[in-house]
């Protein structure tokens, strides 16, 4: 089809649009934002007679690949490493994806602009088909693998998971709330524009020198698509720009937006990359580095920073503090180990770290053996049962974090650690950044200004709260994470799955009962807790105590 003949077709989609003069609409999905100048190009014109053939040939090729995968016998050639945490990543990655098809339609009345919504139409059909061919391609591991338990229940698994309630906040922030700020700036703006670049190209590239040439197949062809909904984005953050009205939500929700996926993405997908690779070649890019490529370089120096010439004050703080978190202050490895250290409360295994792991890290990360390489010793030395507890109720100088009540990983960079109370509740932040969301962003009045849809984070967040008072044991039971034999657990601290060195529920019983800090910390005087927050902010790298006084 020529590309004249698409534009015409597109043209005559929008003379099919019409405002209904018969009823009222009911807007059931509300904004704050104001759209008074609706005048906006579709950048990226295309209407399904152009979508579904090339679409068609893309899924040739991904299930023309995972059919020679099959013949290969690839499954049993792939790092055991990696695809154990695959296990978390292919289960939380489908809930992004229908949920950003879900926001499209809270779209299609609040920006009013026909040409827009036939973009969005097809981003929905876009997005349901990336989640189908990642399930898929999910079964074929669960199907193919060595140890299929995790990938067979990890549908149901991952939404009340030690780690995976993390991305389970992270999705449902695409349709709650304001629906310009969670369908178009937090999605289209910041988690499309720019973290589907680790997300989509950095982390296929690890999977390919893991042995897994599936996973970069899949992810090519998904994101292949996201520069239609990165257009989608800023078509609308134009109009919206049109606007001034507008400015003040906008910097709010870009540095919501920007923070919140920081937070998130960069905890689970560099966790990934990092500790879920076996390929320690010098010469590979840290995520470190890939970060600074493919988010600070192409996304915030080419695309946020020209909207200042529109007047939008553009969040240049939080991008220094996101990268001053990752080198610095190591963000990744501080989320690596809290990920292990309740591994037993997952449905996958974590491999210990060897020698050659410790080499590349200290390599790409000048000091990392003196903060994190003790602990790693330690879990490896804890991995099989033995008569001593899981690393977590052991005593290797590690003070267990409290979770951040907004972004939900936990308060991991000790010094930046901020409580508050809001609706009533003593809550622990990550940052300052994570308080300011809770606390000021997502309220009804926003410095002034009436802002009824933004919705607040309510609920129950925090995974330790809900299992306060609990066996370990009658935890990993609730959660289903056992085995077919009835008493050995799905997660292990390693890979060995002799079943005399698999830990089981019996091994549990014996532990301590799991304790939620946010509950302890609601029961301290306010003299407990300014002491409480005073001695965590001095604690060290890696969860260390603090020095005594």
């Amino acid at each position: 089809m020529s590309r004249q003949s698409v534009a015409k077709a597109h043209q005559k989609i929008q003379e099919l649009s019409w405002e209904p003069a018969y009823h009222t609409p009911v807007s059931h999905y509300g904004t704050d934002y104001t759209f008074r100048k609706a005048k906006k190009k579709d950048p990226l014109k295309q209407v399904l007679r152009s979508y579904f053939p090339m679409q068609e040939e893309k899924d040739h090729r991904v299930y023309g690949a995972e059919d020679g995968a099959i013949r290969g016998n690839m499954f049993r050639q792939v790092q055991e490493r990696w695809l154990e945490w695959q296990k978390l990543f292919l289960s939380i990655i489908p809930l992004p994806e229908i949920s950003a098809a879900r926001a499209m339609p809270l779209l299609f009345r609040t920006v009013p602009n026909p040409e827009l919504h036939n973009g969005q139409a097809i981003q929905m059909i876009d997005e349901v088909r990336h989640s189908t061919i990642q399930q898929n391609l999910k079964r074929l591991y669960m199907q193919n693998y060595i140890d299929p338990a995790g990938f067979n229940s990890s549908l149901r698994n991952f939404q009340n998971d030690y780690c995976g309630t993390i991305g389970r906040q992270f999705a449902e922030g695409f349709i709650t709330g304001d629906a310009i700020t969670a369908a178009s700036v937090y999605l289209t703006i910041v988690a499309e524009t720019a973290f589907t670049n680790t997300l989509f190209v950095a982390m296929p590239a690890e999977a390919a020198a893991n042995g897994d040439y599936l996973l970069p197949t899949v992810f090519h062809s998904v994101q292949s698509d996201e520069s239609r909904h990165i257009s989608n984005g800023y078509a609308t953050l134009l109009m919206a720009l049109s606007d001034e009205s507008n400015h003040q939500l906008l910097e709010r929700d870009l540095r919501y937006a920007w923070w919140n996926n920081h937070a998130v993405v960069d905890a689970a997908i560099g966790t990934f990359i990092e500790y879920g690779t076996k390929d320690r070649r010098k010469d590979r890019e840290s995520y470190a580095e890939m970060w600074r490529r493919w988010i600070y370089d192409d996304y915030y120096r080419s695309y946020l920073v020209p909207l200042e010439k529109y007047g939008l004050v553009i969040p240049h703080d939080l991008i220094e503090e996101a990268w001053n978190r990752i080198w610095n202050k190591g963000y990744v490895h501080e989320v690596a180990q809290f990920f292990a250290t309740g591994w037993l409360a997952n449905y996958w295994r974590i491999d210990p770290m060897t020698d050659k792991d410790f080499e590349w890290f200290e390599y790409k990360y000048p000091g990392w053996y003196d903060k994190y390489g003790k602990w790693w010793e330690n879990y490896n030395r804890l991995a099989t049962p033995n008569g001593h507890h899981p690393i977590v109720a052991e005593d290797v100088d590690y003070v267990y974090p409290h979770r951040c009540w907004t972004c939900m990983v936990p308060c991991l960079i000790r010094e930046d650690m901020v409580t508050d109370k809001v609706e009533g509740q003593w809550r622990t932040y990550c940052s300052e950044t994570c308080r300011w969301t809770d606390a000021d962003a997502f309220q009804p009045i926003y410095q002034g200004r009436n802002t009824p849809n933004m919705g607040k984070l309510v609920g129950a967040r925090e995974w330790e709260t809900l299992y306060h008072g609990w066996n370990w044991a009658d935890v990993v039971s609730d959660m289903g994470f056992v085995r077919d034999d009835g008493k050995t657990m799905v997660a292990q601290p390693h890979l060995d799955l002799d079943p005399k060195k698999m830990w089981t529920l019996d091994h549990l019983r014996r532990m301590p009962e799991v304790q939620s800090p946010n509950v302890l910390l609601n029961r301290m005087t306010d003299e407990q807790r300014a002491a409480f927050q005073a001695d965590y902010n001095r604690q060290g790298p890696a969860g260390r105590p603090a020095p005594r006084a």
